[in-house]
């Protein structure tokens, strides 16, 4: 896309290396291309104190390929950020290892601090959800990190030495099913390192987690539940949820533990230890749950970067998010924007005159599906009320929770025709969000038929209700002919009965 820029971020974390490249341009970004490797370059740091041979040649071969795969797609070097963490940063030998690295490789190699690699966690919590006051939770192979947020702010920042990576070699090394004693000890001993963070109680309701255990952890919770696989942002973890991951998981020895569906493989014999980290914190905090965001620290970089502002914030998220989904996919913005006010007018006439509650958080789910209801025309026409259901779901909308997702998809799924229904995503789906969706259907399929002809000709709609009779006169501008959307709005009239408890529909 034209002015398009790239920025590469190499996060040298304890247990894994990570590159990852987010293209941005005017009102848009988004990740393009990722390399992951479990480098374990913490691997029995907590014993020795120093990062082992073997895990550093590990290292360094995964650097070199990073380094390789910039020059290759013509990355600059000014536009590589690379950081290390926390074994890195705590190894008596990290300054050495990090020179080494620089010399073989010519990456510009920066060790953060503590207080930074929470910082960076923080920036993407709450640059991906909605959070205003609670906590951010970042769990890494080597540390984990706590930032407690008021009104959007950082107002403390914490690290201790939990990683899920130094607690498995201390209390779960080898690698046997656990017993309660086992996981006990471990819990124990995080309690007590948290006691210091004596705020936690305080900090509000909300816990946000970050970092790829968690991310585990919650698509492990999402399998067990049965939920559709459209990711984890915005799952919530209840403690019940948890628990019974660790009961499954700690009666499997560490090689068996990726047979748990939703762990990883290259993540199984660490994944318990930062099961109970996590179990422990969140009950520390008297929370029943921890909502997940599936940016980490690399987001955190490219939003610092990136974003204006001190601290660097989008003004709203879930705004963001929509128009970046938009943008990307190139919609008519006239178009759509015109939908999405035809609708939303309809929405306020019908709650004005009682005809739903006129909720304001279903008012915005309409406004996300108005904007993005012709995404999916990036793909083809035919069809692109499924196409655009599909890139919805998997280009996600950080902000919303994954059942306001799912209502938002489903929405522009039957912006042209058929009966709305939740179909696969119907475990996301109680009785009061099919009747949501009933509406939220009806009311953008009408302001698809109102811009029919795409030209703005119905400028407005008087809508005038007696009894259960609703007639829409549809204002235009000038002289136009508004036959096209009359005649599109009225084979909607038994929709709208359906929405609007029986409601008789008439266009004029």
């Amino acid at each position: 896309m034209a002015g398009e820029s790239r920025t590469a971020v190499v996060d040298l974390g304890s247990n894994s290396f990570r590159l990852v490249v987010f293209a941005a341009g005017d009102g848009w970004w988004r990740r393009t291309d990722e390399i992951y490797e479990p480098v374990r370059i913490g691997e029995g740091l907590g014993a020795s104190g120093e990062l082992g041979e073997e895990p550093m040649e590990r290292a360094l071969r995964t650097i070199d390929v990073f380094t390789h795969f910039c020059a290759a797609t013509g990355i600059a070097a000014a536009d590589v950020e690379a950081v290390a963490t926390s074994a890195i940063r705590e190894a008596t030998n990290g300054p050495a290892f990090v020179e080494r690295a620089r010399a073989a490789s010519g990456l510009d190699i920066r060790v953060i601090s503590r207080e930074e690699e929470a910082r960076l966690g923080y920036l993407a919590a709450v640059n991906s959800t909605t959070l205003n006051d609670g906590i951010v939770l970042d769990l890494g192979g080597g540390s984990l990190q706590l930032v407690r947020t008021e009104d959007r702010h950082a107002t403390a920042l914490e690290s201790w030495r939990l990683g899920a990576v130094r607690m498995t070699e201390r209390f779960l090394a080898d690698g046997e099913p656990a017993s309660r004693k086992d996981l006990d000890k471990l819990s124990a001993h995080v309690a007590t390192k948290l006691e210091r963070a004596d705020w936690l109680p305080d900090a509000g309701r909300r816990l946000i987690g970050i970092g790829g255990t968690i991310r585990n952890l919650a698509t492990a919770t999402c399998r067990a539940a049965g939920l559709p696989a459209i990711g984890v942002q915005g799952h919530v973890i209840t403690l019940d949820a948890l628990d019974d991951v660790i009961e499954r998981l700690a009666a499997l020895p560490a090689h068996e533990r990726g047979s748990v569906s939703g762990i990883k493989p290259a993540r199984a014999d660490i994944v318990l230890a930062g099961a109970v980290t996590v179990r422990t914190m969140i009950a520390q905090a008297g929370l029943e749950g921890m909502e997940t965001t599936e940016a980490g620290l690399r987001e955190g970089m490219f939003f610092d970067r990136h974003l204006k502002g001190d601290p660097p914030l989008f003004d709203d998220v879930r705004v963001a998010s929509v128009r970046n989904l938009a943008v990307q996919y190139r919609v008519d913005p006239k178009h759509t924007r015109h939908v999405a006010q035809l609708a939303l007018g309809l929405f306020d006439d019908l709650a004005e005159a009682r005809l739903h509650g006129g909720d304001p958080v279903e008012r915005e789910l309409l406004w996300a599906a108005a904007m993005l209801h012709d995404i999916g025309v990036a793909v083809d026409y035919d069809d692109h009320h499924k196409h655009t259901r599909y890139l919805i779901l998997n280009a996600g909308l950080p902000g919303y929770s994954p059942s306001e997702v799912a209502l938002i998809a489903q929405a522009t799924r039957y912006h042209r025709k058929g009966m709305p229904d939740p179909g696969f995503l119907s475990s996301l789906f109680d009785d009061e969000a099919r009747a949501r969706l009933l509406r939220l259907s009806t009311l953008l399929r009408l302001g698809e038929d109102l811009e029919r002809s795409r030209d703005q000709l119905v400028r407005t709609v008087n809508v005038t209700v007696d009894d259960h009779d609703v007639t829409l006169t549809l204002a235009v501008d000038g002289p136009g002919d508004a036959s096209v959307p009359r005649w599109a709005a009225r084979r909607e009239v038994e929709l709208f009965a359906l929405a609007f408890d029986g409601a008789r529909m008439t266009v004029n």
